[in-house]
């Protein structure tokens, strides 16, 4: 796939909250820079769901017209979400009825979409960070990258959005190539540098409290820096590479702080069924990272 084809349909999941908002400024920056088409979607409730509240049920002659209304309703809430977007910019709009995490994952495998932008859900501030349940499915289920992030409604409007640096965090297990592959091809996009950040584990430098020989951590890194370099060359691609030692997830997003990367590019791939490091990783990251996360 060429860089100009890395993201070619962007499919943008709405329920009309900021967060939403924030992930249409991102979605509208994807599509000028790449000159990709929008579907905004919005997924509405099943009639037995909308049925639970007896007197709104009640004000209908049946479930059909309860699911005509709200048909409409979002139809109407559509329109006036994208009259909000950037003119000129190639958006079209679906209103679908079933259950939001899995008429999404069908919905974008069936279309070949290229890339989901979506937001995290937080609920106040002892639980702002977790995943929402919509999108840790589509994480869990879906088969192209994501992008999301918990902090998504603080965006600056798309024309001002710019990406300095991309952090692109590898286990170097089978589907670290792919990652990289996809973090470069952004990179050349946006005219960003590029950092490779790996993790090496708390417990190979330290275990019940006592540290390793420190010229034990040193041969850990520096064979790990080894394998990244001989990956890199066999892909062509150049980057600086950063390694840190410590639990996946705070490493890694330390790490993102450190290089002060506007993006992190992570890998989510459940290739021959096994979860990588880092795939078992990935919604700590996503939950604790200072910028918006790729899952590829």
């Amino acid at each position: 796939m060429s860089d100009s084809a890395l993201v070619s349909k962007i499919l943008l999941p709405v329920e009309f909250s900021e967060r939403c908002r924030g992930a249409a400024r991102y979605a509208e920056a994807l599509a000028c820079r790449f000159h990709a088409g929008i579907v905004v979607l919005h997924v509405v409730a099943p009639p037995y769901a909308v049925y639970g509240g007896a007197g709104e049920a009640s004000a209908y002659y049946s479930i059909a017209d309860v699911l005509t209304e709200r048909f409409s309703f979002a139809r109407t809430q559509l329109d006036l979400f994208v009259k909000e977007m950037t003119p000129d910019l190639p958006i079209q709009t679906e209103v679908m009825e079933g259950d939001p995490a899995r008429v999404l994952v069908e919905y974008a495998h069936a279309q070949n979409f290229d890339l989901i932008v979506m937001p995290t859900h937080g609920y106040g501030p002892f639980r702002r960070f977790l995943i929402g349940s919509v999108t840790a499915k589509v994480l869990h289920d879906v088969e192209i990258p994501v992008w999301t992030g918990p902090h998504l409604e603080k965006a600056p409007e798309s024309k001002s959005l710019t990406f300095r640096r991309i952090a692109c965090a590898i286990d170097l297990g089978p589907h670290s190539a792919a990652v990289l592959r996809w973090a470069a091809a952004a990179a050349r996009n946006f005219g960003a540098e590029m950092t490779i950040v790996h993790a090496i584990p708390a417990s190979a430098v330290g275990a019940g409290g006592m540290s390793f020989d420190p010229d034990w951590r040193v041969d850990i890194a520096n064979d790990a820096r080894n394998r990244i370099t001989e990956l890199q060359g066999g892909l062509g691609i150049p980057a600086e590479i950063h390694i840190e030692a410590g639990e996946t997830a705070a490493a890694i997003t330390h790490a993102v702080a450190c290089v002060n990367a506007d993006l992190l590019v992570i890998g989510r791939s459940v290739a021959g069924g096994v979860l990588g490091r880092l795939r078992a990783n990935a919604y700590a990251i996503i939950r604790e990272s200072p910028c918006p996360v790729v899952s590829v």
